[in-house]
């Protein structure tokens, strides 16, 4: 039997939307093996689009970390009812040749959307062409989301909170289209069975020292100010800190003079393992690194926020009493105590509620429903 063809549009605006169509890779390939075959595309690299847009992607992390504030506007604005229309306008011609050139490529049996600027394109395609194709959206922010997810091209869109499905349904999508599921995470969040302590020793590290995670990326401001409190609180903790392939940042922790036991990477692909060995999380808001965190029942402290994009993550975070959010060092070192001193059960009572709000599932139902989805085409 020939494989289903199941094509994932995704970007590299961010980290999020090209993990979810990863995470979902893995899991349609883990569960279904030969039957599927994914293909994971960024349509903004085809070569109708102009240089100047394509150029815009490696753009997006030095516009969020210089101008915070001007993001922040730009974001919001584009949710204004007037914004989102032309923007949509905008992107049909943007995208339409692109889109069309890679659908008579692939003819897919399913779309998988990991990022909302494909969907109205889509839809005037569809409308175009008299072609229909199944879709399912993939929601990849835990609260702030903005009308372009929302478009009733989509024959099923999963969202990852109650908050996002009252969107949904606020932005007139039918509510036996919305489906809540969590956000996609990798299969190997699950596939770990080892205990930290083991992993921890793997990582030469003291196997039964209280374990920190401290992971940044080149949107990250503050994480040499965390780094530094950490370092300096006294604490009986070691660390495992990821730059996220900042070169400068990697270049300056191996600077460092330590004072506690530490392992540090650059970029890595083993993040779910690294979270496995850790007690808790610091990091910025991004709905991947949230998800994940949570998905591993790791307590989350928050040492950037990008205004008005990560704002519904953060809220998420603190509104479920699974993190703190902590920007200034004094700020992060009162919450380390907090979380740290004594028996530790304040960090303890943390993980219990990340436990109970992180959906580690989320790819398995997902790929179950596209399945469906698929077999109810033929």
């Amino acid at each position: 039997m020939k494989p289903k063809q199941i094509l994932i549009l995704t970007s590299d605006m961010g980290f999020g939307h090209r993990s979810t169509a990863n995470a979902m890779t893995a899991a349609f390939e883990s569960r279904y093996g030969e039957a599927v075959h994914v293909e994971v595309i960024n349509a903004f690299d085809h070569k109708s689009i102009p240089s100047v847009v394509r150029d815009q992607q490696t753009e997006y992390d030095r516009r969020v970390r210089e101008s915070p504030q001007l993001y922040q506007a730009s974001y919001q604005a584009m949710d204004w009812s007037v914004s989102t229309s032309l923007l949509e306008i905008g992107l049909t011609a943007l995208l339409f040749q692109a889109l069309s050139d890679i659908l008579k490529q692939i003819t897919p049996d399913l779309i998988i959307v990991t990022h909302p600027m494909y969907l109205e394109p889509l839809n005037t395609i569809f409308h175009v062409t008299g072609r229909t194709i199944p879709i399912i959206t993939i929601v990849t922010d835990l609260g702030t989301v903005q009308k372009i997810w929302f478009n009733d091209v989509s024959n099923i869109t999963f969202v990852p909170t109650e908050r996002v499905y009252d969107l949904a349904l606020q932005a007139k999508l039918p509510a036996s289209t919305v489906k809540i599921t969590g956000i996609p995470v990798h299969p190997q969040i699950n596939d770990e069975k080892r205990t930290p302590a083991e992993i921890r020793s793997s990582l030469a590290l003291d196997p039964a020292r209280m374990t920190a995670l401290v992971v940044g990326s080149s949107r990250v401001n503050n994480l040499l100010d965390a780094v530094q409190v950490l370092n300096y609180s006294n604490q009986p903790i070691q660390l495992i800190v990821v730059a996220g392939g900042d070169d400068a940042v990697y270049a300056a922790l191996q600077k460092m003079e330590w004072h506690l036991p530490v392992a540090i990477y650059n970029f890595v692909n083993n993040m779910p393992t690294l979270m496995h060995a850790a007690d808790f999380i610091v990091c910025k808001a991004g709905g991947l690194v949230v998800t994940e965190a949570l998905a591993c029942g790791l307590p989350i402290l928050l040492i950037d926020v990008i205004e008005g994009q990560e704002t519904g993550n953060a809220e998420f975070v603190v509104n479920n009493d699974a993190g703190e959010v902590a920007r200034k060092p004094l700020e992060m070192l009162e919450a380390l105590f907090h979380w740290v001193s004594g028996s530790g059960k304040r960090l303890q009572t943390l993980a219990e509620n990340a436990r109970k709000v992180g959906r580690p599932h989320a790819a398995d139902e997902i790929c179950e429903q596209a399945l469906a989805l698929m077999t109810a085409k033929d």
